[in-house]
């Protein structure tokens, strides 16, 4: 028994997959919107803005419905990786986060109009990148596409190759911190969650 339904407001394939692994009732539902990028705003004040507007533009859509927003970004320091414009730049982020241990954060936005509520939080998990040679990125690149993966490298997709480890959520660093999100998800609807 299922003691909840929303709607997950993400195209996300990556992140439908993990909320079905844990057997949660939601459907999927887009909207059109353009991510902020700014460097006046921390990666987690982006998150958290990103997941919020995804989320806000379907509860706009259906206002007795639970929406749920998310957004992951990859940052080394204060600099951001979105989704890589192409191979070459996949090849350049790949090549910075070399060597070096980054931090994934995902903001989850749960929204809903009526009654008006909305709960916020977000993820973030450190990964230890292998050090990487040429090659090695582009024999990486050749067996995954990159180009909509944040940070240009999926964990769940051959990351035993780039990455020697992590502190935190695995599945908060493929897109989706399920654990988080279902702790919130019980609390939002006040009973346990199956």
């Amino acid at each position: 028994m299922k003691f909840l339904s929303f709607i997950l407001a993400s195209e996300s394939p990556r992140r439908r997959e993990l909320l079905e692994q844990i057997g949660l009732n939601f459907r999927v539902e887009t909207g059109d919107v353009e991510e902020l990028e700014s460097a006046h705003f921390t990666p987690t004040e982006l998150c958290r803005a990103n997941a919020f507007r995804k989320a806000q533009v379907i509860a706009m859509r259906h206002p007795d419905k639970l929406v749920v927003g998310a957004d992951t970004l990859v940052h080394l320091d204060s600099d951001a990786f979105g989704k890589p414009s192409s191979m070459a730049a996949a090849q350049r982020m790949l090549k910075r986060l070399s060597g070096r241990t980054h931090e994934v954060t995902t903001a989850c936005c749960l929204v809903q109009w009526r009654p008006p509520r909305r709960v916020t939080f977000e993820e973030t998990t450190l990964v230890r990148f292998a050090v990487l040679n040429d090659r090695q990125i582009r024999n990486y690149l050749d067996i995954i596409d990159p180009l909509d993966k944040a940070g240009a490298y999926a964990i769940q997709e051959h990351g035993e190759l780039i990455i020697e480890g992590l502190e935190g959520s695995f599945t908060n660093v493929v897109g989706l911190p399920v654990e988080r999100l279902r702790r919130e998800l019980t609390a939002w609807c006040g009973r346990e969650m199956v």
